[in-house]
């Protein structure tokens, strides 16, 4: 049995960038988990309209 393991997990959300606006945008998380309990994000992105994948810097969360 591992301990250490990794999974990846896609929800909606709505983004800004200055190009675009607000849109809303498929985002997935990949998370470290320990005894299937969520500790650290490794890595977030998103895939674009066009199939491209972005990271989530470029675009920040509106409130």
């Amino acid at each position: 049995m591992r301990l250490v393991t990794v999974k990846r997990k896609t929800k909606k959300e709505k983004r800004f960038s200055e190009k675009m606006g607000m849109f809303t945008a498929n985002v997935t998380y990949v998370k470290k988990r320990f005894m299937s309990i969520p500790y650290r994000t490794v890595h977030k992105y998103r895939e674009t309209y066009y199939g491209k994948v972005k990271d989530c810097v470029d675009c920040q969360i509106s409130a």
